[in-house]
């Protein structure tokens, strides 16, 4: 299990290098300057985090109160996510149209394109940050390696 310092470490490192890949790439990509878009990032960051505090803390709720426990199955983690993304969606969507003075439609563009991003992005990251920082095994791991291997 990762340490709290250590997922203090991937929290950061992970905003911070989106945030640095994501703002040129949009603007490039969506012809903004990159004001808007280093605005548009941090503001989608900012609120990503907090929505995945309040949504998860509500999901668990629900879960308790439907089901009498938090584990989730693979359908339920489908529906998780997909709720997730369209709560973000309909958070961020308004101020995205509103703060850059285009359309819903192209800011549903630019929102699920940034979504589709931060996919890639984060199963790159996180397979690459594993890689940089392994999990170290539990002891109960470790003494059952060395009792195996002897």
């Amino acid at each position: 299990m990762r340490t709290t310092s250590d997922r203090i470490r991937h929290a950061l490192s992970f905003e911070i290098i989106g945030l640095l890949l994501v703002t040129p790439l949009g603007a490039v990509v969506f012809a903004k300057p990159l004001h808007d878009i280093g605005i548009i990032s941090l503001v989608g960051a900012s609120v990503a985090t907090l929505w995945n505090y309040a949504f998860n803390l509500m999901f668990d709720h629900a879960m308790v109160r439907i089901r009498g426990r938090v584990h989730k199955t693979p359908m339920i983690r489908l529906v998780h996510v997909a709720l997730f993304e369209l709560g973000l969606l309909a958070i961020l969507l308004p101020f995205i149209a509103w703060y850059l003075g285009i359309s819903l439609l192209d800011a549903l563009v630019m929102d699920a394109s940034f979504a589709l991003f931060y996919m890639v992005y984060a199963y790159c990251f996180n397979w690459a940050y594993d890689l940089l920082f392994p999990i170290p095994e539990p002891e109960s791991q470790v003494a059952k390696n060395r009792v195996t291997s002897a």
